[in-house]
């Protein structure tokens, strides 16, 4: 109808009447360029908030909102050669007894019953009517109606209004489109968000099967390439100070290059740089740019990565937890076709993420959670083998003194011979007890720290002879195997603390010989190690480790045997005091067998002094904690 009045060259009456004020600033637009082409409209409407009795380019209406008007709706357009005339009221909706009546909002859920006729009798008639609540709310306007009531008879005998009912089919048509295309847009909307929850979803799922971060990523991966129809999706773990990391999770679309397995640079893309910076999505859409920029700040584009994988546009999201990177979740699309990012695809990884962080936390707890309940278990294995062994190393030795000093203050008579054995046993048992404190002590200094080093130049040989002498002179009964040390006087000083190196070499020594038959070997080596470090072998031919025990070995309170069952004397302490020494020192060592019964080596690395560079003087040793 609005089509019709704009095309026509006459001036035809035209009469809109709205229930409320609110339904009428929704057309005001087209009465102002309907007034254009007439005088005669009138608009007729329940006012709410600024709606007035107004003469302005049309005539507008406020009638109260107890009238009947406010239960219709009316458009009427008589000219000299058309009418129209539509009539209609809003469906009343069924309300059951003692319920309220529904008001739905102003939009295609409302529902009219009416009629839409170009019937001109209809047409003048509905006019007439109307005219008469104009001039009863609007007195000033009698004359204006009165010329617009003439127009009406003056056409009353025309013939039947020549109407072309292209336009209104059209519009028709164009509006069933439209509402069309509406409905198919919420159902897309509603199948994404169905798609978006279902992904949520079944990664919260996968978090709750399992807290293993590898299982989640394969879900996660899986699922989001599939939901974006992405050419290649990743997700890795990292920190924002990782130089690289290898690729273990990715989904693919056919004919694209996988990058399982691939060391992933990241400490040379631009990109992850900025994204671990700022904590925010990138978008990096189809570019052949060499820089692009983020605001007003200018990133390089990783083009050796982009050529070498076929990537034309690029999407990053990380996966943060409390301001901390944790991983990152990367999309690729490598087709030869312009692609730009969609922000919905960008919110769901958003959310993926999320779900990704929480679940990488959970995991990190679990594990912290495990390694602390080894720790304490250790503890409580700890605590079992200390009360075993100083029980055990310390009552037999307690024993025999006792034993000894009795027999010496009750049997004055003792012959000269058999009291110089009691009193050498009592002695060599005190000795005993009194290495098992000291053992206990230097330990407790190694692992608190307390412990100064006096580090200086000094030749490996002296350490060694010293460490020898230290033991012969322990074993005086010749059990001891066959030693042989092959250390060359021409090696290179150490920087290294000389009572210290002499402890380690005198366990790594006793250890050797105590598990070794007197018919066997034990062999000392000593060669430089990549130039900056000395590495000392002590090999022998004794019962060997078993390779599941390299690493128990230098535990506290180790025994190979048990605490209780063991065929050789000690409190499973000094592979421990090595360990701590040699990495106070700047060290490492480390043991190797080829298994049980076929003997062992104990390597260890010393520092190699600058000195050697500088021809300063040599020092010697000034003394062994091992010879006291």
């Amino acid at each position: 109808m609005e089509d019709q009045v704009l095309a026509g060259v006459d001036q035809p009456v035209v009469i809109a009447s709205f229930q409320r004020e609110r339904f009428y600033r929704q057309e005001a637009h087209r009465y102002l360029r309907i007034a254009d082409r007439t005088e005669q409209v009138y608009v007729l409407a329940a006012p709410e908030t600024d709606f007035a009795n107004r003469s302005d380019r049309y005539e507008t209406i406020a009638f109260d909102k107890t009238d009947a008007l406010a239960q219709e709706w009316h458009l009427v357009v008589v000219s000299a050669h058309y009418a129209a005339c539509l009539i209609c009221r809003e469906r009343q909706v069924y309300t059951a007894p003692g319920e309220s009546s529904l008001h739905l909002p102003p939009d295609q859920s409302r529902r009219f019953e009416g009629i839409w006729t170009f019937e001109r009798s209809v047409a003048c008639k509905a006019a007439e009517l109307l005219l008469t609540k104009v001039v009863l709310y609007r007195p000033e306007l009698v004359d204006k109606v009165s010329a617009a009531q003439t127009v009406l008879v003056d056409n009353a005998q025309a013939s039947f209004s020549h109407v072309d009912p292209g336009p209104f089919a059209e519009r028709l048509v164009t509006y069933i489109q439209a509402g069309q295309y509406k409905l198919l847009k919420a159902y897309r909307s509603i199948a994404a968000q169905e798609q978006r929850e279902r992904l949520v979803n079944s990664i919260t799922s996968a978090i709750r099967r399992s807290l293993d971060p590898d299982e989640i990523f394969k879900v996660a991966v899986q699922e989001l390439g599939q939901a974006l129809d992405a050419c290649r999706c990743l997700i890795y773990r990292c920190r924002a100070t990782d130089v690289t990391v290898t690729l273990q999770h990715e989904s693919l679309n056919q004919g694209v290059e996988s990058l399982i397995g691939q060391r992933w640079n990241l400490a040379d893309n631009s990109l992850f740089q900025w994204v671990a910076q700022h904590q925010e999505p990138l978008c990096m859409p189809h570019t052949p740019a060499d820089v692009w920029l983020l605001g007003q700040e200018e990133v390089a584009v990783p083009t050796e990565q982009m050529q070498r994988w076929a990537i034309k546009a690029w999407l990053m999201v990380p996966v943060v937890h409390q301001n901390r990177l944790l991983g990152m979740v990367e999309v690729h699309h490598c087709g030869d076709t312009a692609h730009d990012w969609h922000e919905s695809n960008v919110g769901l990884i958003e959310a993926i993420a999320n779900q990704i962080g929480v679940a990488l936390i959970q995991a990190e707890a679990y594990a912290n959670l495990e390694d602390l309940n080894q720790q304490l278990a250790a503890l409580d294995r700890t605590r079992s083998n200390l009360i075993a062994i100083t029980g055990h190393e310390l009552r037999t030795p307690l024993s025999t003194i006792q034993v000894c000093l009795e027999s010496l203050s009750t049997e004055p008579d003792m012959p000269e011979e058999l009291r110089q054995v009691m009193l050498s046993t009592a002695l060599t048992d005190a000795e005993r007890m009194r290495k098992l404190i000291q053992d206990f002590l230097t330990l407790s200094q190694l692992e608190s720290g307390r412990i100064q080093w006096h580090l200086e130049p000094l030749p490996l040989q002296e350490c060694v002879d010293l460490a020898l002498s230290s033991l012969r002179s322990r074993q005086m009964d010749g059990t001891l195997p066959e030693i042989t040390a092959q250390v060359s006087p021409e090696l290179p000083l150490i920087q290294s603390d000389g009572e210290w190196v002499v402890e380690v070499l005198s366990k790594l020594l006793d250890n050797a010989c105590k598990f070794t038959e007197p018919t066997g070997k034990v062999l000392i080596q000593a060669q430089p190690n990549g130039g900056k470090m000395l590495e000392v072998t002590v090999s022998d031919t004794g019962r060997g480790i078993e390779s599941n025990r390299l690493e128990t070995v230098f535990d506290r309170f180790y025994q190979e045997e048990g605490a209780l069952r063991r065929s050789t004397g000690g409190t499973g302490l000094g592979l421990a005091i090595c360990r701590q020494i040699v990495a106070g020192l700047g060290g490492r060592i480390w043991a190797e067998s080829a298994g049980k019964d076929r003997g062992s080596q104990f390597h260890l690395t010393l520092p190699i002094s600058p000195s050697e560079k500088e021809e300063k003087p040599i020092k010697t040793v000034r003394g062994s904690k091992a010879r006291r």
